[in-house]
């Protein structure tokens, strides 16, 4: 059973850091590209960013570029967001998901809430 669960979202005021893990289980890891996706209140699903299997190759949405960071260690079948400069704006429950495009995803954890306020 594929397994993806997300962890270190909080409540951090504008200007702060927070760093999101994906524990993935259930599937070979290493294999597949994997993203970062958001969705804010009354908002549709936004692609935040993504990593190729290797680490080598990553995307990120004009609105985070040069604030998060995607990273991956695929001995500990884990995926990483380092989120610096958070803005209101962020808010968002963020999910970790298996692929490299734009949603939907088959496979999508449950979610951890980041909420930017002073």
């Amino acid at each position: 059973e594929v397994q993806l669960v997300e962890s270190g979202g909080g409540l951090v005021q504008p200007g702060g850091s927070l760093r999101l893990s994906c524990a993935a289980s259930g599937f070979t890891f290493v294999r597949y590209d994997m993203s970062w996706v958001r969705q804010a209140p009354g908002k549709g699903p936004e692609r935040v960013s993504a990593i190729n299997i290797s680490g080598r190759s990553t995307y990120y949405a004009d609105s985070v570029k040069g604030r998060f960071t995607i990273s991956r260690d695929n001995t500990r079948n884990t995926l990483y967001l380092q989120m610096n400069s958070l803005k209101p704006e962020d808010t968002a429950v963020y999910y970790c998901a298996i692929g490299w495009g734009p949603p939907p995803y088959d496979y999508w954890g449950q979610g951890t809430q980041v909420t930017v306020s002073s």
